[in-house]
């Protein structure tokens, strides 16, 4: 059975080419906007309904694959964060987070045909230390436009790592997928060797 991944994330691609998962990838098309508008759940409910309408959106074109759908998102004081919108806003972002902690959830499923048949939600805590003005500038002009496209505006594996003092929970859910979990589903299903 072909394995998609719902998504043309580099990061999640990686993580499933580091691990010897053989993938496609396929961008979903959903409107993750008109997705969140009319949620009114928790953060895990939310980023399982927005994996789940990418992995159903590509399954239902790919009927014959199992279907990886998967996403991710910041709060921070109850307040949901996106991806920002601009360098501007990426600076907004990273002072309202200074010196407070980030809830990052990330949800992962399995879908074929119409139907989910695996689902998973992952969260970590990540305790932002206190950043100036001026480091927020020194780290936006060091690796922009890269964290354009991160919600939470950081990559771990790069500068970002900088932004914290303290981070719980698992490294992968962080990196945008619950590598693990997913991997022990796939054994399951018989896409990966148990």
């Amino acid at each position: 059975m072909e394995l998609v991944l719902a998504s043309t994330s580099p990061i999640r691609g990686t993580m499933l080419a580091n691990a010897g998962v053989p993938y496609a990838a396929e961008a979903p098309g959903v409107d993750e906007a008109a997705i969140k508008a009319g949620f009114d759940g928790n953060d895990a409910g939310l980023t399982l309904a927005l994996a789940e309408a990418k992995a159903l959106a590509v399954a239902v074109r790919r009927q014959q694959a199992l279907v990886i759908g998967s996403d991710s998102l910041i709060s921070v004081d109850g307040r949901r964060f996106d991806k920002p919108a601009g360098r501007e806003t990426a600076a907004e972002h990273l002072r309202f987070f200074s010196g407070k902690t980030m809830v990052l959830t990330s949800a992962v499923v399995l879908a074929t045909g119409s139907e989910i048949i695996w689902r998973h939600a992952g969260e970590a805590r990540l305790r932002v230390r206190v950043l100036s003005d001026a480091f927020i500038e020194q780290y936006l002009e060091s690796d922009w436009p890269e964290v354009s496209y991160c919600v939470g505006v950081f990559r771990l594996e790069g500068p970002g790592i900088q932004l914290f003092e303290a981070i719980e929970g698992d490294h992968f859910t962080i990196l945008g997928m619950p590598l693990l979990p997913l991997l022990g589903a796939l054994r399951a299903k018989g896409v990966l060797t148990a």
